[in-house]
């Protein structure tokens, strides 16, 4: 709006469409997604802009919104040595740095830090920074022409980003977390720690069986002996077959 003032003053919101799933920056414009997770299809978004004058001017547009179930393999990882808290205070201003510097579109998918605990958030001097770039085609850009970029154009962007943050910047390419393993091979995991498992705890009671039936060999073995000192002549047998009426009696005289 080339007007001054109130006048030129434009303000954005969402009017009409799945504003539960979206929202807009009011002085930027900017769209972003609230919550999408597990919704795929076209959304429809009417955006208002509407300047701040005493007589109120609006203009109205649909926006249509596309959520695809895949996932991009050309996110590229960028690791800040500042506190979770100042990157994302600064975010916007990152994301300025980064599209000046790498000449593309830029947009931080998410910002993270290797320590989860809320504590820790403001203490952890290193932190994660997911991003995607789109050339002018709005295509996405290589994942690997992104990290090219990134290494060639380094020294540029610590220098913009000390601006940022009033300290000094290193920022490294990082290497993103794996891909989630696929259910095979999950499965496959699983029914291994399962067999384990059984394995071992067969082999536990083998072990014990053996144990116990070494035990009752053992006592069954010393019964013997005790019943054979008892006996004048261990081979002799009665006529019955019984070593019984051969045993010792305790009142026998010498």
């Amino acid at each position: 709006d080339p007007d001054s003032g109130d006048n030129g003053l434009v303000l954005y919101s969402l009017v009409g469409g799945q504003t539960d799933e979206f929202d807009i920056n009011e002085i930027t414009g900017q769209i972003f997604t609230v919550s999408v997770a597990g919704k795929t299809g076209t959304f429809n978004l009417q955006v208002q802009a509407a300047d701040q004058g005493t007589r109120r001017l609006t203009a109205r547009t649909t926006v249509s919104v596309t959520v695809d179930s895949s996932s991009s393999s050309n996110i590229v990882m960028l690791v800040l040595n500042q506190k979770i808290n100042v990157v994302e205070r600064n975010r916007a201003e990152i994301q300025r740095v980064l599209e000046d510097k790498l000449g593309w579109n830029v947009y931080i998918v998410d910002v993270y830090s290797k320590e989860t605990e809320r504590k820790a958030r403001s203490s952890t001097d290193e932190t994660q920074i997911k991003i995607i770039a789109f050339d002018e085609a709005h295509q996405e850009v290589p994942a690997e022409d992104i990290k090219r970029k990134l290494r060639e154009k380094k020294g540029d962007i610590e220098v913009e980003l000390e601006k940022v943050f009033s300290a000094p910047v290193s920022a490294a390419v990082g290497e993103a977390p794996g891909a989630p393993a696929s259910s095979e091979l999950v499965a496959a995991i699983v029914l291994g720690v399962l067999f384990a498992g059984t394995f071992v705890a067969f082999l536990a009671y083998v072990l014990l069986d053996l144990r116990r039936k070494r035990k009752h060999g053992k006592q069954d073995l010393v019964k013997k002996v005790e019943i054979m000192e008892g006996i004048d002549n261990p081979w002799a047998v009665d006529k019955n077959g019984s070593l019984k009426s051969l045993e010792k009696p305790e009142h026998k005289n010498n």
